[in-house]
């Protein structure tokens, strides 16, 4: 997980601002108006992003506050429910966290943990840069996922610029910040996913669905197959 300070951020902006081509910052700016989607448009399974969002409009609050996107913002974001899921709109933040790559590592990325709080069905933790997962709030007195049938490697919607792609959960972060999700989540969606400069700042769905779980937890393929099924018993349900 990636706790980002607005100083720290900033100073991130400004360094690869000072060396990028105009051209290339237009391609990698983390804003979620102008991270680019991937160029095929990525739409997993046979449900569209429009069907999906269509049945997230408004929210019947289940946590006991809301959460912010960043530590520099305001408490804005709840986490709402419906038949079968719960949901949050925010923003991306990108999490490396896990197995060592050659694009997640101490190097790449200064907040860098080699772990992950939900393991591999082989006890290794999570592979951010090849496996989409997303981060969910640690347990507190906000929200408690694990009371709204949420758990490791339950199968998420992420949905951004009218794309839909699943994911599982897979690690845990702060319990006052929402909004993050793996290396392979954001590049998947076309959403620059440099930890330290790139992420999408706003425009991010995510629907989880409850008391679901992908098998084993690194498989993409089972939660491309669950994350179907389920989102048409989501649309037809709501």
């Amino acid at each position: 997980m990636r706790t980002r300070t607005l100083a720290v951020g900033i100073a991130a902006a400004a360094t690869a601002l000072a060396v990028i081509p105009a051209a290339a910052q237009a391609h990698n700016a983390p804003s979620g108006g102008s991270a680019k989607p991937a160029a095929h448009g990525l739409q997993e399974g046979s449900v569209s992003a429009a069907a999906l969002l269509a049945k997230v409009n408004g929210c019947k609050q289940i946590s006991k506050g809301k959460y912010r996107t960043d530590e520099e913002t305001s408490a804005t974001v709840p986490v709402c429910e419906k038949t079968g899921a719960v949901y949050w709109k925010a923003d991306m933040d990108v999490d490396c966290d896990g197995q060592v790559t050659s694009k997640c590592n101490k190097q790449t990325d200064p907040w860098f943990q080699d772990d992950t709080y939900y393991h591999t069905s082989d006890d290794k933790p999570l592979n951010a840069e090849k496996l989409p997962y997303v981060v969910v709030p640690s347990v507190s007195g906000i929200w408690d996922y694990t009371k709204s049938g949420i758990k490791g490697g339950g199968v998420v919607a992420v949905i951004y610029n009218n794309q839909v792609e699943y994911a599982v959960v897979g690690d845990t972060g702060p319990d006052k910040i929402i909004g993050e999700a793996s290396y392979a989540a954001a590049k998947g969606l076309g959403i620059d996913p440099d930890p330290k400069t790139g992420g999408a700042e706003s425009g991010v769905t995510y629907i989880l669905f409850k008391n679901s779980q992908a098998s084993p937890i690194e498989s993409h393929s089972d939660a491309v197959r669950r994350g179907d099924e389920l989102a048409k018993k989501f649309v037809a349900a709501n």
